[in-house]
């Protein structure tokens, strides 16, 4: 007998599995989140019930350590600062900080608190990481899924005040690069693909601030209409995307990096064949070993520190959950 569920219950269901299917990982995860002395959980950084962030401390933090400062992806609905602990734990394994900034979700906010909530993050970050090891001269801006849009929103925004002149509380210039994840960039582009994915259109217009904000909240639009000296405010750029990407298509990254480098940015591309929306964010740091994009980001850090880059090597990550769990949780994955 077959049952037919509507689209979003299938989904539902989908969810529901994939979650069982990795739990051992979530759970181990969810311990160190909760236990580790290495977490600093739930800083304030705002005014606003959301406005927390969670740090990730390197043990070995004697030196200023590099820091990341992170925008967690949910769809613009179900964002949560602690869905970074396993790249927080990855990262901080190697030396690096990390911040993952929580923000107003839809309904409780609409794209403009989100992108507000995160550039406030972001400023607390640039202002205050020095007194918890960070370096303030080498803070990276990354985002994943919704978080990249969020993020690039909030850094495009702050490159337009800043090139003309309005009152900031933090400077583009001191983000040394940008990393987007699994992100989308042109919302206009995204609508209809979102509404056959499962996200209602008129719901999804209603996050961005109605259909008139699109063009407002779409970083490569911005871009385009940007003066060159927004352009030269920049950080170098790098949008990594997964080619089996389904809930937001690689074209997505490989469209902004074409547009940017159009107008004079520095991006780069980096695509993982035949990855999908969650294998480089959560199955390939379950599987253990060396993943492909914690060392990416980890050789762009350090690129310019071979004393850092040797001493900051770390034990290989081990395995949190068994192989054919990760197999069958990609094959029923909703994303």
């Amino acid at each position: 007998i077959q049952v037919r569920l509507p689209l979003d219950e299938r989904q539902l269901v989908a969810l529901a599995v994939y979650a069982i299917l990795l739990m051992p990982g979530f759970l181990q995860v969810g311990y160190y989140y909760f236990f580790s002395s290495q977490v600093h959980r739930s800083i304030v950084y705002g005014e606003q019930p959301r406005n927390r962030l969670d740090l990730y401390i390197p043990k070995d933090n004697r030196r200023p350590c590099p820091v990341v400062a992170f925008v967690t992806g949910g769809a613009w609905i179900i964002g949560y600062k602690a869905w970074g602990a396993l790249l927080g734990r990855r990262l901080a394994e190697r030396g690096i900080i990390v911040a993952c900034i929580d923000y107003r979700n839809f309904p409780q906010g609409r794209i403009g608190d989100m992108v507000s909530d995160a550039s406030q993050g972001i400023s607390f970050v640039c202002n205050n990481i020095a007194s918890y090891g960070g370096d303030p001269n080498k803070i990276y801006l990354m985002g994943q899924s919704a978080g990249a849009h969020i993020s690039a929103c909030a850094l495009m925004e702050q490159a337009v005040k800043e090139s003309s002149g309005q009152p900031i509380s933090w400077s583009v210039t001191q983000i040394k690069a940008y990393f987007g994840l699994s992100g989308g960039y042109n919302i206009h582009n995204l609508v209809d693909h979102f509404h056959q994915r499962g996200l209602n259109r008129s719901i999804f217009l209603s996050i961005m601030d109605g259909e008139e904000s699109l063009s407002r909240y779409s970083p490569e639009i911005v871009v385009k209409e940007s003066s060159a000296r927004t352009i030269a405010l920049l950080p170098h750029i790098f949008l990594m995307h997964g080619t089996d990407d389904y809930s937001i298509p690689s074209s997505a990254s490989q469209t902004f990096v074409d547009v940017l480098q159009q107008v004079g940015a520095q991006a780069k591309l980096l695509l993982y064949e035949g990855k999908t929306h969650t294998d480089i964010f959560i199955q390939d740091p379950l599987r253990g070993g060396r993943d492909p994009l914690v060392e990416d980001v980890f050789s762009i850090i350090y690129a310019d520190d071979a004393t850092r880059r040797n001493t900051a090597s770390a034990p290989t990550p081990r395995r949190l959950v068994f192989e054919w769990q990760l197999q069958l949780a990609r094959w029923i994955s909703p994303f």
